[in-house]
């Protein structure tokens, strides 16, 4: 296992698509698969989630003879937000039916409310054979705090600490180092913006994001000189101007928003995400032709990149 990888489990925005002419991109929504210094960390819980648990579930149950020699699935999963795009796959995500599994999970919510609560309500109660409570795996639901960062070790316990000074966002040795902030450029809510960071690489990732005219300053410097740019590219310019139906103001970008961001951050790699779920492979292989270059790729279903 390399020592930082990413693995794209869903690439879709608004619903997953299960038809013959969206193989090639791949149909299911919001999931990338981050594997960094030894810690498993997945990037929202879209459709794309059910397959990697799938996997995870075989490496499990060939881990030993019994639930006392198998290793146990550790994991993070960090929500961008809690459209149903995005947190879809988590009631089918297998390791949770596995009491030895132990995961956080980390988003944001409006001020007084309280994720656990909020997730129990969306994807629990009346919309699932089960509660919240009655999930066999360990699960630590957290409200993401911006003045807070998250810290990772191989096989040790996660620790939240403290902002205070900037040496804090530095990973040291091999702690991998997880910061965030909350963006208004997505209806109604607002998203997180995530960085990865792993000795002298990071990773960012800022979907469901609308551009900025000028550019998004505030993600302009969150995302400096990163490695991998994970970017909402919804839409063609033709259809987020379109006169009939404009989507201007759906809190989503255009190829050209992403490519800008990039800029401006300078990003050394540009990944398009979160695409239409109209747009089949023929129109997103024409669009990629414009755009895509030696540093800007359009994502796909089961791409493994190492950063």
């Amino acid at each position: 296992m390399k020592d930082f990888t990413v693995t794209f489990r869903g690439v879709r925005g608004s619903y997953p698509v299960a038809k013959k002419d969206f193989l090639e991109f791949g149909g299911n929504t919001s999931c990338v698969e981050v594997n960094v210094g030894g810690n498993l960390i997945i990037l929202d819980a879209g459709t794309g989630l059910i397959s990697l648990g799938d996997d995870l579930f075989k490496e499990y149950l060939s881990s030993g003879k019994n639930i006392y020699e198998r290793k146990p699935i550790h994991a993070v999963i960090l929500l961008s937000h809690i459209h149903q795009d995005h947190i879809q796959g988590f009631t089918f995500f297998k390791p949770t039916n596995i009491p030895s599994t132990k995961i956080h999970v980390f988003g944001s919510v409006n001020y007084g409310e309280n994720l656990a609560d909020e997730l129990s309500k969306i994807l629990f109660n009346k919309a699932f054979p089960l509660d919240l409570k009655d999930v066999a795996a360990k699960l630590d639901i957290h409200n993401a705090i911006e003045t807070n960062c998250i810290v990772l070790k191989h096989n040790q316990e996660l620790e939240i600490r403290r902002i205070e000074k900037e040496s804090d966002l530095k990973p040291q040795g091999d702690e991998v180092v997880i910061s965030y902030y909350k963006s208004y450029a997505h209806p109604q809510d607002g998203v997180m913006i995530y960085k990865i960071a792993y000795k002298d690489k990071t990773l960012v990732y800022a979907t469901d994001k609308e551009g900025y005219i000028g550019g998004d300053k505030k993600l302009s410097n969150f995302a400096r000189d990163c490695d991998l740019l994970i970017h909402d590219a919804q839409y063609t310019m033709d259809d987020y101007l379109n006169a009939s139906s404009p989507k201007q103001g759906y809190g989503h970008s255009t190829c050209e928003m992403a490519i800008e961001a990039k800029k401006l951050a300078n990003a050394k790699v540009l990944a398009m995400y979160h695409f239409d779920p109209t747009y089949d492979d023929e129109k997103l292989k024409l669009i990629s032709r414009t755009y895509q270059n030696g540093d800007v790729f359009f994502a796909k279903e089961g791409l493994t990149i190492e950063l």
